[in-house]
């Protein structure tokens, strides 16, 4: 009995205990489900990983960002550009080797993580400084009656005229050619055509063309094209001055009538002997077809000899619109007033082979170091380069100088690296830049998230002008509105920040935002866009477009000094602070940001616009010869869907998974990429963005769907019609897969393909 009894007792516990688990579970059950609906997003499900960082997920700190703004030194700068510009730095010259070290102790004093000197041997241009090159003007008799120049006499006494390489364009074919001018005006085509319409001729003569409008590059490679046996190039006082040329350097910015604007006449990306390839010591080294190196000389020319060669010129009075500001009647030319006289140019140019280097270092992010965000700017000047890039470059050393000293400090680490560049031989045709792109192509295409260049950092002192892909176009804009307005009139007026003056001179209204231009080809930024679809951005402070002037005055000319830049341009060097201050703010936000600060929304704008643009100006002919534009807008259209949905993802993720932060971030970096061919454009496979390149008519602007509006624009001139419209028609496939590819990358990341 007693036995029974505790067994009965024991059974009876077991079954309450039994019972009371069961009714635990079930209430759990029916709590888990009736409070937690199948529908929630998986990423919300799991808030915190265990034992996760906080610093993994972990925002920005904007304060750090006005700390190191505020910490932008205007002194430093003006004494870093004083140190850069006391001798002239041309590429492959021992002086711009010196500069390359300098900046290398520098950035290391600064404690950045890891600098270093990166070679590279490339083909480059100088002229032979016992024969220097000139341009004359012969009478009957063959005797000189105008001559340019050899050297660009000293203004100021603080001119070092060691080592200044007198008037050149590099990769000019030497020769000693004579002839007959014909004035082309700036050398555009539609110059030609007119000229054509005229019935005048420049096969066998030589082309007077004055510089601005379009890239010196093609000035001579459409010349050439149309037969021309030599190009003469000259800086007219219309483009250079305000009208008046007794108030001129060293009094004020406009270019006296010596000064002459060098520059290279490459058209091409990189060195000509190597193209997509790095030229290290083990590269094979041919010509690439593709680059354009001209077989005619050319030769520029300041407006105080230009004139004397206009006023001999025979031939009819050209239109208004040709007229420059020379107080002489301008003519066509293709003969001179008096029979027996010619032109003459002596050039004697020849390519060489040397060793020029970039500097680069880098501040090693503390959470995702092999993602990397590149500030750079380039070295070399054609002589002192007070603005350019010296002026960039004054403002990037004190950026470094900025950020090491904070990391130094133990206060600030950025989450990702910030990689400086500078940049060797860009002037010839961004060859330092391109060299290490083609060097490191596998490692940046894989972890570069953006390049921010600046070039010069000021060609004037009035408001901020910027060009740029549209992923960058949200964090500038939001630098700019923090940063303090450099021009005293325009703060006085009510304009706080940069952004208001920017907004007030340059509103790209239907976008309700500051104008942004689409880049060109005229900087380090292009290999970047073109070969690893990187986003990129260029900025600086710019003139009052009330001056009607096609570039600053003294661009590439011996009188681009510190005394310009110190005494003129930039007295306080308030303007060079704003651009470091933006610079660096920019720089901070895609470093700091846990989510990088990328709007799909401006890449949708721009892409529709693009679209529109295209449509109205080549639609009529495009849907008369076979193509269905509507297939353009309805993929423009799921790209722009594919965007609004991505933004409702990223609002809706759980930020607090380190893991879904990075597939965001990978998504956002690879959208750029995805609009590259591999195959390239048609007839320039190294231009391989499928939406962004430079004009082939003009390599200095930006050309949208560049493929199409290359093609389309050689048919309206009746080149090769067939062909360019077998090209347009191939070339229209690729861009409507590279638009529905580009909206692909956008979705959900496990069901990424499309319904068909």
């Amino acid at each position: 009995m007693g036995s029974n009894r505790r067994c009965d007792t024991r059974v009876l516990y077991i079954s309450i205990g039994v019972g009371s688990l069961t009714a635990f579970v079930v209430g759990i059950l029916i709590g888990r489900f009736a409070t937690c609906p199948d529908e929630e997003p998986e990423e919300k499900q799991g808030l915190y990983l265990q034992g996760v960082s906080e610093n993994l997920i972990k925002d920005g700190d904007p304060l750090i960002g006005d700390e190191l703004m505020g910490s932008i030194n205007t002194n430093n700068i003006r004494e870093n550009l004083r140190m850069l510009t006391a001798l002239p730095h041309l590429a492959g010259t021992e002086q711009n080797h010196k500069l390359a070290r300098e900046i290398k102790q520098h950035w290391e004093n600064a404690g950045l993580d890891h600098v270093t000197m990166t070679p590279y041997r490339v083909l480059l241009s100088y002229p032979n400084m016992s024969d220097l090159n000139y341009v004359e003007l012969l009478d009957e008799r063959n005797q000189t009656k105008y001559k340019s120049d050899l050297r660009e006499p000293v203004l100021t006494p603080e001119e070092n005229v060691t080592g200044v390489v007198p008037p050149f364009n590099a990769y000019s074919a030497p020769g000693d050619i004579y002839g007959d001018l014909v004035y082309v005006n700036y050398g555009r085509v539609e110059d030609y055509e007119y000229l054509e319409n005229k019935t005048i001729n420049i096969s066998g003569k030589i082309a007077f063309a004055r510089y601005g409008k379009i890239f010196r590059g093609d000035k001579v490679h459409l010349a050439e094209l149309r037969g021309a046996i030599g190009v003469i190039l000259f800086s007219d006082p219309e483009d250079v001055t305000d009208g008046d040329i007794t108030n001129v350097y060293p009094h004020d910015w406009w270019l006296p009538p010596s000064g002459t604007q060098r520059g290279t006449v490459y058209i091409g990306d990189g060195d000509p002997l190597t193209a997509d390839y790095p030229a290290i010591e083990t590269a094979y080294r041919e010509l690439d077809p593709q680059n354009y190196l001209p077989s005619i000389p050319c030769h520029p020319i300041g407006y105080g000899i230009a004139i004397n060669l206009m006023r001999k010129l025979g031939g009819e009075m050209v239109p208004e619109n040709w007229r420059g500001g020379m107080n002489v009647t301008y003519r066509f030319g293709n003969s001179f007033q008096t029979s027996g006289w010619k032109a003459h140019i002596k050039v004697s140019t020849s390519n060489q082979n040397v060793t020029t280097y970039n500097t680069i270092g880098i501040i090693k992010g503390e959470i995702e170091p092999d993602r990397y965000v590149l500030l750079g700017n380039h070295r070399d000047a054609w002589v002192f380069g007070g603005l350019d890039p010296s002026s960039g470059t004054a403002v990037m050393m004190e950026i470094a100088r900025a950020m090491g000293e904070l990391v130094k400090s133990g206060k600030w680490r950025p989450r990702r690296s910030i990689v400086f560049c500078s940049w060797g031989a860009e002037e010839y045709g961004l060859i330092g830049s391109t060299e290490w792109v083609e060097h490191y192509t596998k490692s940046l295409g894989a972890r570069a998230v953006g390049y921010l260049n600046v070039d010069i950092a000021v060609e004037g002192n009035f408001s901020l002008e910027a060009e740029g892909t549209p992923m960058l176009y949200s964090a500038l804009i939001k630098a700019t509105k923090k940063v303090s307005n450099p021009n005293v009139a325009e703060y006085e007026a009510g304009r706080k920040r940069v952004y208001d003056t920017w907004m007030k001179t340059s509103p790209a209204a239907k976008f309700k935002r500051p104008e942004i231009s689409l880049p060109g080809a005229g900087s380090d930024y292009a290999p970047f866009r073109d070969r690893l679809g990187v986003p990129v951005m260029d900025i600086r402070f710019t003139w009052n477009r009330r001056f009607k002037v096609s570039s600053y005055p003294m661009y590439h000319s011996a009188y681009e000094t510190f005394y310009l830049v110190n005494k003129i341009m930039d007295k306080g060097f308030k303007f060079h602070t704003a651009v470091g201050q933006i610079w660096t703010e920019v720089a901070r936000d895609l470093a700091d940001s846990l989510i990088v600060p990328f709007d799909i929304t401006d890449y949708s704008t721009v892409l529709n616009d693009l679209a529109d643009t295209l449509l109205a100006n080549f639609g009529q002919e495009m849907s008369a010869n076979g193509l269905d534009t509507a297939l353009l807008q309805a993929a423009v259209a799921n790209f722009t869907q594919a965007g609004k949905d991505f933004k409702a993802q990223i609002q809706a993720a759980n930020l607090n998974d380190p893991f879904v932060v990075r597939r965001i971030n990978d998504q956002l970096m690879q959208l750029d990429r995805a609009f590259l061919d591999p195959a390239g454009l048609p007839g320039r496979r190294l231009k391989r963005h499928i939406i962004f390149a430079e004009s082939t008519i003009d390599t200095y602007s930006g050309s949208s769907f560049p493929g199409l509006s290359d093609a389309l624009t050689e048919i309206r001139v009746g080149n090769n019609i067939e062909k360019q419209w077998e090209d347009v028609r191939k070339h229209f496939s690729v861009i409507l897969f590279s638009i529905q590819s580009a909206a692909g990358t956008l979705k959900d990341v496990s069901n990424f393909m499309f319904d068909y």
